[in-house]
């Protein structure tokens, strides 16, 4: 028992406990780069820089002359394709009554013959017409598909941070227009030496301070970036933590301290 709690003592002593601070800034893990489907015109905007949104709300409205266009087209298709389709069951119905007439009237085979030809002719485009209008019909779907693409909407909650639309500005497909931040969903980015690097670890647990805030909490690293800075020889390290102050925004300056053990020296 004696030489285990010896051989405690020993390793001990050759551990050095200690820490380091790091700096940081508090960024968000869900920011959106907000653009639009759609080639046209902003038409309105209903969001400022600062205004916080909700997931679903609209940020702007496009307009376009040239989708009205294709819109009304696609509706006149539509039009004419259902009048032919109506045309045709009323030229069929007509034909099956002309039919049940000669029939009872005791009319030819010859009489007969032909208006089944008829028939079978009306037939093909009374189906040629349904097709056109299902075509049409699609087409129409398609239009309402793009009609929802000029009306951007919020794809979660959080704050505008940038805008850079205004009323009369002509959008291209992939623009960015604004930048949405998630304030419920933040960590911290700090840079740490390569030669600390052996003193951290993931899950690890770190102080935090907001010097601004005069607030104190606690964190843990969630990741290491391998990727380093050639210049610096620094390291980025993300930090999660719980949201305990409602003043704690993206780009606020941050202090870490992270506690370590050295490895035993030899002997």
């Amino acid at each position: 028992m004696r030489k285990i709690l010896l051989s405690i003592f020993v390793l001990s002593l050759g551990l050095s406990a200690g820490s380091f601070r790091v700096t940081g800034t508090v960024i968000s893990d869900n920011q959106k780069m907000i653009g639009a489907r759609y080639m046209g015109y902003v038409k309105r905007i209903y969001f400022e820089i600062g205004d916080k949104v909700r997931r679903e709300d609209t940020l702007f409205e496009l307009e376009s002359a040239e989708f009205d266009i294709m819109k009304n087209q696609a509706d006149l298709a539509l039009e004419q394709a259902e009048i032919m389709v109506d045309m045709y069951r009323t030229r069929m119905d007509s034909i099956k009554r002309n039919r049940a007439r000669l029939q009872r009237g005791g009319s030819s085979k010859f009489d007969l013959e032909d208006m089944d030809v008829i028939a079978d002719n009306v037939s093909a485009g009374l189906a040629a017409a349904q097709a056109m209008v299902k075509s049409a019909a699609e087409k129409v779907k398609q239009m309402a598909t793009i009609a929802d693409y000029l009306e951007v909407f919020a794809p979660n909650d959080g704050i505008i941070v940038q805008k850079n639309i205004r009323v009369g500005d002509l959008i291209v497909p992939g623009m960015l227009t604004m930048v949405l931040v998630d304030l419920d969903h933040l960590e911290i980015e700090a840079q740490v030496v390569e030669s600390d690097l052996l003193k951290i670890r993931p899950r690890q647990m770190v102080d935090i301070e907001i010097p601004s805030l005069n607030h104190k909490m606690r964190g843990t690293i969630k990741s290491i970036v391998p990727s380093a800075n050639p210049m610096a020889h620094t390291f980025a390290i993300r930090i999660k933590f719980k949201k305990d102050h409602e003043m704690i925004f993206p780009g606020m300056f941050a202090k870490i301290d992270i506690e370590f053990r050295d490895p035993p020296k030899p002997y």
